[in-house]
């Protein structure tokens, strides 16, 4: 539980977003910090993984530098380790069915069994699966699944997390802009806009000199000519629903009502680029440019309706959508938050295996048989440089011993136990891993903890390469000055702190 400079309070377990949140001075430190957002921004998942082996890589090089052992030598040793690393992970992976939803869904279910959205079961897992392969798209062999501007994550307090749905279209935060204007349209033809539809103002300052009453009446006369004109282009086309970014004068409004058509305005840029997904419109910076392929008709219902105290407009049943808009419900602000959280890490690991389906085994087994087999490989490594790797490999144990530290079992028995497992030349020793619930050693195939090879090689060599960065470091300057003590009318500045 942590307090924001705001006097908020946030509620996770999530790595990145702890980190995010705590202040801290120290220049190592917040570089360790940037790895965490680093991985959630890459791949969204192991943000916690990578700070843990990142300092354990950091610790055991310790000794070394009181061996006097130069730090290239132990930084060329921490790469060699990477790439063999890598090797070990590429070897023992396997390769899964896009299509097949039950193996995906062991993969997420790994990813959030920790989290707070575990005791719901499959909830949170189906609605990542059903938003990811709502905006994957595949044009000529090329994948694309952009899931931060496409699938919008929008949090309505109340309810039950049960009533969490991924729509088959989008929803925002808006109200037509008259009370008369119908809320509800089957088959809508939409149109969208990314211009005002209102008298154009000037850039700078305009003086008009009116020399008699009448030529008050004109300019209103002119405004009003260059609305209707706005809008005559816009009714040209039928449009059951017109929605722009800008704002809609209450001359257009009046035109727009007399022809029965619903004005959403001020609408976010990324919500209508959503909307011209689902419904296939394209957003038009000119009425007067307006062609019939600009009107979209693919979404089959418009609707508003109250949630809570607020109006949602819903646009549903949408023909082969390329956006979605997932609907969370839940008891408060803070549930809703971690949920969001845990929400889009799910979605990113369901990216993950879409754009690279394979998959090696959790529960610390990966790490486990990358530090046996690079300790194996340490024997063959000749001179000085042979040190520095076997200390990486040790390192790679940092995590099979922190699951086992934190499922309360005897972890030096557990941990010895796993290191013989994969010590033995069997085909089963890569799957050995810790049951974090039993507190037991399991083999991951048959418990089904499995992790993207994504994941982990992203980690492998954020850590590896942010140690190594932190290890060629021989001195902090700093550029702050202790204490100022003026002299004379110049004065000087004295004790710069280094």
């Amino acid at each position: 539980m942590l307090l924001d400079p705001m006097g908020g309070i946030v509620m996770t377990n999530d790595g990145n977003a702890i980190l995010r949140e705590i202040d801290v001075k120290h220049p190592a430190a917040k570089s360790m910090i940037e790895l965490s957002r680093t991985q959630d921004d890459e791949v969204g998942d192991g943000t916690t993984s990578v700070i843990i082996l990142a300092g354990e890589l950091m610790t055991v090089s310790e000794p070394f530098f009181t061996m006097k052992i130069h730090p290239i030598i132990i930084v060329s040793s921490y790469f060699k380790a990477m790439d063999h690393a890598l090797k070990v992970a590429e070897k023992i992976a396997r390769e899964i069915s896009v299509e097949n939803h039950e193996e995906i869904a062991d993969v997420i279910h790994s990813c959030i069994g920790t989290k707070f959205s575990s005791r719901w079961g499959s909830l949170i897992v189906d609605l990542a699966v059903q938003a990811v392969k709502a905006v994957f798209i595949n044009k000529n062999g090329k994948k694309e699944v952009d899931i931060k501007r496409y699938a919008k994550v929008e949090k309505i307090p109340g309810g039950n997390l049960e009533d969490s749905r991924v729509l088959n279209g989008v929803m925002f935060n808006k109200d037509v802009t008259h009370p008369k204007m119908r809320r509800f349209i089957q088959n809508p033809r939409i149109m969208l806009l990314d211009c005002p539809l209102e008298y154009k103002k000037a850039e700078s300052m305009t003086n008009v000199e009116m020399t008699k009453e009448e030529d008050f009446a004109e300019i209103l006369r002119q405004e009003e000519e260059e609305v209707c004109k706005l809008c005559q282009a816009i009714m040209k086309f039928n449009p059951d629903i017109v929605i722009t970014e800008k704002g809609v004068s209450d001359i257009a409004q009046h035109f727009l009502l007399k022809q029965n058509i619903s004005v959403i305005r001020r609408i976010r840029k990324t919500d209508n680029n959503r909307i011209a997904r689902v419904s296939g419109a394209t957003i038009v910076n000119r009425p007067e440019e307006l062609q019939e392929s600009d009107i979209g008709t693919k979404c089959k219902r418009f609707e508003i309706k109250l949630v809570g105290d607020e109006y949602y407009t819903f646009m549903e049943e949408c023909e082969e959508p390329k956006a979605c808009s997932i609907l969370l419900r839940g008891g408060t602000k803070d549930v809703l938050n971690e949920i969001e959280r845990n929400l889009q890490d799910a979605m990113s690991v369901a990216r993950n295996i879409i754009l690279d389906p394979k998959l090696v085994p959790g529960g610390g087994a990966v790490e486990m048989h990358v530090a046996t087999e690079l300790t194996k490989i340490a024997n063959t490594i000749e001179g000085i440089e042979q040190w520095p790797f076997l200390a990486a490999a040790t390192a790679f144990e940092v995590i099979p011993r922190t699951l086992a530290q934190n499922c309360g079992c005897n972890v030096i028995r557990i941990v010895t136990e796993l290191r013989s497992k994969h010590a033995e030349d069997s085909k089963d020793a890569p799957y050995w891993g810790i049951d974090g619930n039993e507190g037991k050693l399991a083999d991951m195939r048959v418990i089904k903890i499995w992790e993207p090879l994504v994941v982990k090689k992203q980690t492998f060599k954020t850590a590896i390469e942010s140690a190594a960065m932190l290890l060629r470091i021989d001195n902090v300057v700093s550029g702050i000055s202790k204490k100022e003590k003026k002299q004379g009318p110049a004065g000087n500045i004295e004790d710069a702190e280094i």
